[in-house]
């Protein structure tokens, strides 16, 4: 049975609307790569290539597909043009599950006690806000959430969650500008444990001036957290820019050199044509791709599934 079939099940329309701008863009460019072709051969696979690779999957990862591909092609000895777009979402879908780019089904945390949740990436991919959805999310699902402003770095960060922080209905822990950020996430787990508050979500400081610094920074906040709850952040989940394209990539390597990021999302997807980056990153970084986000609303973060994305991605009969 083919992989993709396994995927019956009703798609979010947030999320098909979300991806709308990529979709038809993948769509515009694998019409004009197998224009005049009734049968998929090397011309058309290396046309295939340059779609892929200029939807911002990344070149790694388009080889990889390009392989995929033409071994289906090789073994099913002739396979028609109209076949490969079902042929493709088919391969990325095996291609992610072999990375263990696996979604949760929903935001039921497991165990007990409090999770932490350590949210690292640069300023302007939209870190605050996913921090702000996440609390919103959690809270829908009945958890109680505390945020730590651990970005003191900007005053600006720190008023900005706290903004989400009323606007979800989340305590806050907060110091001024320029405090120990480590501080700041001791009182905010110290807080938790305290209260007996199920998800500890801490913002941190979004520089890549200086890998050194950030990556004391991060160790440093790790550990003390420690001291409080061991075994904490029992997430490290690296927000990117969907929209920047090759940038995301960039970003992704240098915080996965920094700290151990075990959990990615990725955002503004909604406004770009650029969703194949996603596809991209979790195929090079080996990391889950675990929310997405595809809107400016609360309700607007989604959690990750491999089949619904692709689904979304390459489906003609979504097309607007």
């Amino acid at each position: 049975m083919a992989l993709f079939g396994l995927f019956n099940g009703k798609r979010d329309e947030r999320v098909d609307k979300g991806l709308a701008k990529t979709r038809e863009s993948v769509f515009q460019k694998l019409a004009r790569a197998v224009a005049g072709k009734s049968r998929v051969d090397d011309e058309v696979l290396d046309n295939l290539e340059e779609v892929l690779i200029s939807s911002d999957v990344g070149v790694e990862t388009t080889l990889r597909v390009i392989r995929r591909v033409e071994k289906r092609v090789e073994r099913d000895k002739y396979v028609g043009t109209n076949e490969l777009n079902k042929i493709l979402k088919e391969e990325i879908v095996a291609l992610l599950e072999e990375n263990e780019t696996v979604g949760d089904d929903s935001f039921d945390l497991p165990g007990e006690g409090t999770r932490v949740i350590m949210v690292v990436g640069v300023n302007g991919a939209g870190k605050t806000t996913t921090i702000g959805k996440l609390a919103y999310k959690f809270k829908e699902a009945g958890y109680s959430v505390v945020l730590g402003a651990a970005d003191t770095f900007r005053a600006a960060a720190t008023e900005q969650l706290a903004a989400w922080a009323e606007r979800v209905g989340a305590p806050i822990v907060k110091q001024g500008t320029g405090a120990d950020p480590a501080a700041v996430a001791y009182d905010t787990l110290c807080k938790a444990k305290a209260d007996g508050t199920r998800v500890a979500i801490i913002d941190t400081a979004g520089r890549l001036h200086n890998k050194t610094n950030l990556m004391n920074e991060l160790t440093k906040i790790k550990r003390v957290m420690q001291k409080v709850i061991p075994g904490a952040p029992h997430e490290v989940l690296l927000v990117l820019d969907g929209s920047t394209g090759q940038n995301a990539h960039e970003q992704a390597r240098q915080f996965t050199l920094a700290t151990e990021v075990n959990a990615l999302a990725i955002t503004k997807l909604d406004g770009t044509a650029k969703g194949g980056v996603v596809i991209g990153i979790s195929d090079r970084f080996k990391i889950p791709v675990k929310y997405i986000g595809v809107g400016e609303k609360m309700e607007d973060l989604h959690l990750f599934n491999r089949e619904e994305f692709v689904a979304s991605l390459f489906d003609e009969s979504r097309r607007s």
